[in-house]
């Protein structure tokens, strides 16, 4: 449920979120669903002494039934799908369009809905074990466990075609180096199809798609080994109870153990082997089916989630400041550090002209007390009436200077040693040979 809300508040960059993801998260939030709802319920199991409860009796019993086989098969098929798009973006280099977009979405939920009716309607859901409803043995093969061991298996198909296609690309890169072959000629290679791609190139793309899919891959193969898991174990139960109800014999030390005890159940355990399925063996699948939401979180989250929801919750609770300038703010906040000097007094004709830059704007907590004490009213007179003598640099070239200080002085042009034609007076011409 936390990566849904991330989703659909985060920006699209910090989730990287995908209509595969949401819909697969949804399905593992369904199936949970149908092992949350008894916990806050506390639901009676038992209808009378011999019976248990089952939908007709107990409404929770319903909906937490119906939670876990729709969830159960969407999140088998979603798996199915994810494992699609995977293989005919690796294998065959096809781009999921908006065909695939909206079969995706009417597959993904409309065949879930539809089995678990079937299921619902021919097979029924009651209190097995526990506090969460299960799908009864009756019918229950052929009208749920049948086509969801069936939409597993090709998606194990897929995933292990696709994993065989990526072997064979990385041992083709291994062998063929196609970095010779590239660099021999100066001429553009133009790889259009997927025959011209070479080996290195192949591998560099299945390379970018393993990097970017590897998580929803690995959900998808944990989720589908806990559903036929589950899936083992269900059938595996029905079947052993089959064969008690066909053969009473195998019954027979069970039964007897609970007439001499008086019914004391505790006391005949041990008669029990081989007429029901391990209680290690159910608690196991329990577990696992719970710990689907975990495996969720820890490999469809991000890390960069994290921040993006410490970034929300601080501008979220953020103290609101009305909108202020950059300079007025940096004004208010240090006071008043800048101060305009006085400017000069009114000059007359006789004195003569001062320029307006000479009206000085400082900060007064950037001067010392000399500088202070020079811009001083008492001081501006001496400043801006005095003559500034103006000592040119050594270096400088900046005046013009006469020809006897030139670095030539004393030197007549000598056309041989400067490369050009002597100066011709018959011609008026000369210059550089």
């Amino acid at each position: 449920m936390s990566l849904l809300v991330s989703y659909l508040v985060l920006p699209v960059e910090k989730t990287s979120r995908h209509y595969l993801t949401v819909c697969f998260i949804i399905a593992v939030c369904i199936l949970q669903l149908g092992f949350i709802i008894p916990l806050g319920a506390q639901p009676e199991q038992c209808h009378d002494a011999i019976t248990p409860n089952d939908m007709s009796s107990d409404l929770m019993c319903a909906f937490s039934g119906a939670c876990l086989l729709a969830g159960g098969f969407a999140a088998i098929s979603w798996g199915f799908l994810r494992s699609l798009s995977i293989h005919l973006q690796i294998c065959w280099q096809v781009v999921p369009g908006r065909k695939l977009f909206w079969s995706s979405l009417l597959a993904g939920w409309g065949i879930p809905i539809l089995f678990a009716s079937i299921a619902l309607a021919r097979t029924g859901v009651s209190y097995r074990f526990g506090d969460t409803c299960h799908i009864n043995h009756d019918k229950a093969l052929q009208d749920y466990w049948g086509p969801l061991l069936a939409f597993a298996a090709v998606s194990t198909i897929l995933q292990f075609a696709t994993l065989g296609y990526c072997i064979r690309v990385y041992i083709r890169a291994l062998f063929k180096d196609d970095g010779t072959s590239q660099s021999s000629s100066g001429l553009p290679s133009h790889n259009g199809s997927v025959k011209t791609v070479t080996a290195g190139q192949a591998y560099r793309r299945v390379q970018k798609a393993i990097g970017v899919q590897w998580r929803g891959i690995v959900i998808v193969v944990i989720i589908i080994v806990n559903v036929v898991f589950l899936a083992v174990v269900f059938v595996s139960m029905d079947n052993t109870q089959q064969a008690v109800l066909q053969n009473y014999g195998k019954a027979t030390p069970w039964l007897s153990c609970l007439v001499i005890n008086g019914g004391n159940k505790n006391m005949c355990l041990d008669k029990v082997k081989g007429l029901a399925t391990p209680e290690p063996e159910v608690m196991a699948v329990l577990i696992l089916m719970s710990l689907n939401g975990i495996w969720t979180l820890l490999f469809l989250g991000r890390a960069s989630m994290i921040p993006a929801w410490i970034e929300l919750i601080r501008n979220r609770f953020a103290r609101k400041h009305d909108f202020v300038s950059v300079d007025a703010k940096g004004l208010s906040a240090i006071g008043r550090p800048y101060e305009i000097i006085t400017s000069p007094p009114p000059q007359s004709a006789d004195t003569p002209k001062i320029p307006r830059a000479a009206v000085v704007v400082t900060s007064p907590s950037s001067l010392d007390g000399d500088t202070i004490a020079a811009l001083s009213p008492q001081s501006q007179q001496d400043y801006f009436t005095r003559d500034a003598k103006y000592v040119s640099p050594t270096m400088s070239f900046s005046t013009p200077r006469p020809p006897s200080s030139g670095r030539y002085q004393g030197r007549e042009w000598d056309p041989v040693n400067t490369y050009a034609r002597p100066w011709s007076p018959t011609t008026g011409k000369g210059g550089m040979i």
